[in-house]
Order: structure tokens, then sequence, then C-alpha cells
């Protein structure tokens, strides 16, 4: 997989905003099969930066009911992706 099929995009929500500011810990949603060592090689190829750890956690979808029909949201995974010391805070947007 290419970099950018890797990394779908960023989490920004009030948790990971605050781990980027203090921690400098960027937090992403994954390609369902990526790896930690893909997600490793992928941030350090599209951002530039030098990565220290990546943690990962896979979220199971969840029933969901419309009127008389039933399906699923899909599954989907979480990566935190911890800089080394002195790197440069990345900035993004969501899109």
């Amino acid at each position: 997989m290419s970099p950018y099929q890797v990394i779908v995009g960023p989490l920004i929500t009030e948790k990971a905003e605050r781990d980027r500011m203090e921690q400098g810990t960027l937090c992403f949603r994954v390609h369902v099969k990526a790896t930690k060592t893909d997600v490793k090689h992928a941030v350090r190829a599209i951002f530039n930066v030098e990565v220290d750890s990546v943690r990962t956690a896979k979220y199971m979808g969840k029933m969901r009911r419309r009127g008389r029909f039933q399906g699923r949201k899909p599954d989907w995974k979480k990566a935190y992706v911890k800089l080394k010391p002195g790197q440069r805070p990345v900035e993004y947007t969501q899109v």
C-alpha cells in the first residue's frame, strides 16, 4: 500500500488535540489491514518527521437500524503515533 492508502485521515477530537499539544502524539484513522510498521513508514514519508512509537486500536462496527432495515457500520482502526523529542509539531486539518 502507498502511504496515502495507509493513512485514511486525522482524528480531530478533544483528546487527540490535547495529546498532540502536550505529548507530541498524533492520532490517525488508518487502513484496517495496516500494521504498525506500515503506519510508521507512512507518517515518515508524508510528514517528513521521525517516529518514536506507534500504538494501534481496532474498533468493531456497530449495528444500526433505519426503520425496518438493519445494517452494520464498517470496522475501523486508529493509530497513535508518538514523535521523537525535538521534532517539529505537525499541523493538519480535517478534510
